[in-house]
């Protein structure tokens, strides 16, 4: 049985005056995202703790807020080291995680299942940080900028680890709690 699909035109998309025209100039654009994501985790967070319920949970977020402002000190030394001012540019994917997680504050109730809501969002966002850190490192190693790279796969590492510890949380009874 042939199928007929309707033809489309697609045209390129065409680029911005100031759009980037090299690896580097990707990947600090890349460095001024991931700076403001970091940024306004911070500011999330808190309001994360305070929904919680889990002991275990309300304490992985505490430590990971550490290991975010770790994130954006380590963030500022990479601009550093390039001979670059740390700025911050509104990252439209960490701005829709994050309100899909105040979402899921406003549609739960307090308790288990609100908490496994909680765990769910910070996983989408610890898989959204690994992917951007791992590019970045990888454009670092490319560009041979050894402080940056240094830096980013430290809190690479961080990232995976924070997204296994929610994993092992989730999976060690609250997700059953909440069914």
């Amino acid at each position: 049985m042939a199928t007929t699909a309707k033809k489309t035109t697609v045209r390129k998309t065409p680029a911005k005056k100031d759009a980037a025209k090299e690896l580097k100039d990707l990947f600090e654009d890349g460095l001024k995202d991931i700076y403001w994501a970091e940024k306004a985790l911070v500011k999330a967070l808190p309001k994360m703790h305070k929904n919680a319920t889990n002991e275990k949970l309300k304490n992985a977020i505490v430590q990971h807020l550490k290991e975010t402002e770790g994130h954006v000190s380590r963030l500022e030394e990479c601009f550093k080291s390039m001979g670059k001012k740390a700025q911050a540019k509104k990252c439209d994917a960490m701005q829709g995680l994050l309100d899909e997680a105040d979402s899921i504050l406003k549609e739960t109730e307090p308790g288990t299942v609100r908490d496994a809501g909680i765990i769910a969002a910070s996983q989408k966002v610890e898989h959204y940080e690994i992917a951007t850190y791992g590019t970045l490192a990888a454009f670092a190693k490319v560009l041979k900028e050894k402080v940056a790279l240094k830096n980013l796969l430290a809190t690479l590492e961080e990232e995976k680890q924070c997204d296994k510890s929610l994993t092992k949380l989730a999976d060690t009874n609250l997700n059953v709690k909440a069914k």
